[in-house]
């Protein structure tokens, strides 16, 4: 099993910026397709970010590319994502997810095998 614990979130105004933190318990995540996801009020919980085992490999949702980047620190057991200039738009609650298979940069919430409890990120215009 794995335990993810999210945290970083919070109210920040349009344009600026917010550095997200996963940190993984119960196995080491080096092995592990990790992600973040985000769900609006009454929307899908929907991919923004997912990266590879090991780092080699990144997949962003078109709205969030040149501002966003997803890390990691496999030495840590932590992931990052972090925002910049951020929109009303990006407000979400935002859920770190572990993919076992660990090559792969799955898009459906489907794929990934262990899920956090979310921390809140609200943008004000």
């Amino acid at each position: 099993q794995v335990q993810l614990v999210e945290s970083g979130g919070g109210l920040v105004q349009a344009g600026g910026s917010l550095k997200l933190s996963c940190a993984a318990s119960g196995r080491t995540i080096s092995r592990y397709t990790m992600a973040w996801f985000r769900q609006a009020p009454g929307k899908e919980r929907d991919l923004v970010a997912a990266i590879t085992s090991s780092g080699g490999s990144s997949r962003y949702t078109d709205s969030v590319k040149g501002r966003f980047t997803i890390s990691r620190d496999n030495a840590k057991n932590t992931v990052y994502l972090q925002m910049n200039s951020l929109k009303p738009g990006d407000t979400a609650v935002y859920y770190c997810a572990a993919d076992a298979s660990g090559w792969r940069t799955g898009q459906t919430t489907r794929e990934y095998d262990y899920w956090g409890q979310g921390t809140q990120v609200t943008v004000s215009s």
